[in-house]
């Protein structure tokens, strides 16, 4: 990796600097955009805006014990880019598949990090969006140009983790931190640990915490869906034991995850009963035959209504099988002086309290927007696809997907900006504008996502500050599937209705 990839870039403040595009943010979605634009329109000059010190951005923020992904690799992983380790990777193991391809395709250069963005502007008269930026030490930073933006920034607030207000908090004598906060210092070896939560963030920490920690235990308000199954993929170990050269293995083991998601997709929504049934059963491998499900671990929604938490090797489930970690489902009333009163009038004594309770949606990184001076209202927005916006020009923002890996999505749309703007330059088009129809005028604008979709509570807590579906026309809101956009997205007519060009 080179040197400049490691250090934040401290430039003038006073310089502009122009750019075809600007990509904002250094993690995996960033990079696989500066991939593709690369490779696929390397005539365009572009920059990477990171706000952090190094790359990752989800990866880079979160540091609490085991902290790993909840998607394989093989999709989480970019389609270009073989994967060869362990289908579930941890943090580390990530951020160096991020490097090699920084490295392997020298695109680290084009990063500018302890680069935060305060506000865009776009300028209509001179097709241009105008970037302001400031640097970590808080003096001001070079103002940038470029006739295309790509967000690729997430969709959470990475500073500010959601912790609710629990009565009693001062109260508390030990240590409370939220999973987002968590200082790599933190001695729990010993001690007895309480983590509130109980989607991936706490199955990825719960395991690690046990393993030194004199006990754990898991409170939730509700329970979560969990799939255990064994941290390999034999099929790839079979491709590789008979010869098969990485980037097949790749492309076939991403396919055959891709085609069992899309079967329990599916089957999660036809026979919802039998496939948590099956979900019991791989639990009861790691957990023993015995294992009791009521009441802590029967969710009270379908499986997949929010994200289903993998659970490499049933790690969890064999702590909690050792009587390391105990599983409670009960409210908080308030916090004493020693730990936490619950709402059945219980009491957790905690030397630790780590609160795996989520994060804030933070539209656009929380960066001002303005088009032709006039600021721009997200929550009022109709959304193309989930990635353009009613009349907002050169602009797309990457959100993955929530039933598949995030990553599916960045390799989908890297394709579409790429054709987007060689149609662009062969139509002689500087700017290009989402517009409404006018036979879909009067339709109404919906919330992001249908409750009865996908309704983890971090989304319902912040829905209204998401963009809009238009009605209930595919075209006009994110989907949330991948196997249709696979085929929907390469398809789209860039001479269609919705587009307009100067």
């Amino acid at each position: 990796m080179t040197e400049v990839m490691e250090r934040p870039q401290q430039s003038s403040g006073a310089a502009t600097q122009d750019f075809d595009v600007l990509i904002v943010g250094a993690g995996i979605s960033g990079i696989g955009s500066a991939y593709h634009l690369k490779t696929q329109n390397p005539d365009k000059s572009f920059v990477m805006l990171e706000a952090k010190d190094d790359i990752g951005g989800t990866w880079h923020t979160h540091k609490y014990p085991g902290v790993r992904s909840d998607s394989d690799l093989y999709t989480f992983g970019y389609r270009f880019k073989p994967w060869v380790g362990p289908p579930i990777a941890t943090a580390e193991e990530i951020r160096k598949y991020l490097r090699d391809v920084l490295a392997e395709n020298d695109i680290g250069s084009a990063i500018r990090f302890g680069t935060l963005i305060t506000r865009c502007s776009w300028s209509t008269a001179d097709k241009l969006w105008t970037v302001e930026t400031k640097l970590t030490d808080g003096s001001e930073g070079p103002t940038y140009r470029a006739n295309f933006l790509w967000m690729c920034q997430g969709y959470y607030d990475h500073q500010n983790p959601y912790l609710p207000d629990w009565p009693g908090m001062a109260d508390y004598k030990g240590l409370l931190v939220h999973a987002q906060k968590w200082d790599d210092s933190i001695d729990y070896a010993g001690k007895e640990v309480v983590v509130i939560g109980s989607g991936a963030t706490a199955a990825t920490v719960i395991p690690v915490l046990a393993d030194k920690a004199k006990h754990v235990t898991m409170l939730q308000r509700s329970p979560t869906y969990f799939y255990c199954y064994p941290n390999r993929s034999d099929l790839a170990d079979r491709l590789r034991e008979i010869g098969v050269d990485e980037d097949t293995v790749h492309r076939c083991v991403r396919l055959d995850y891709l085609h069992n998601l899309k079967m329990l997709d599916h089957r999660a929504r036809a026979e919802p009963d039998l496939v948590f049934e099956e979900l019991k059963e791989l639990i009861r491998q790691y957990a023993g035959p015995d294992f009791q499900f009521e009441p802590h671990f029967t969710p009270r929604y379908r499986p997949w209504q929010q994200r289903l938490a993998f659970i490499p090797d049933g790690d969890m489930f064999e702590r909690i099988r050792d009587g390391k970690v105990t599983a409670i489902t009960d409210t908080i009333d308030h916090f004493t002086a020693d730990g936490i009163k619950l709402g059945s009038g219980d009491e957790l004594k905690a030397d630790i309290v780590m609160a795996a309770t989520g994060f804030k949606l933070l539209m656009m990184g929380g960066i001002e927007f303005e088009v032709d001076g006039k600021p721009i209202d997200w929550s009022e927005k109709a959304t193309y696809r989930g990635m353009m916006f009613e009349g907002v020009p050169n602009m797309v923002w990457v959100f993955g997907y929530f039933r598949a890996a995030w990553t599916l999505r960045v390799d989908l749309l890297g394709d579409f900006v790429c054709r987007m703007l060689r149609h662009m330059d062969e139509k002689g088009a500087s700017e290009v504008n989402i517009v409404v129809p006018p036979a879909l005028a009067h339709e109404p604008l919906l919330p992001w996502i249908e409750d009865d979709n996908f309704n983890p509570s971090y989304l319902m807590r912040d829905m209204d500050k998401l963009p809009k579906r238009l009605g209930e026309q595919p075209e006009w809101r994110h989907t949330q599937d991948y196997w249709r956009e696979a085929e929907d997205i390469p398809a789209i007519n860039l001479e269609g209705a919705e587009f307009a060009y100067s």
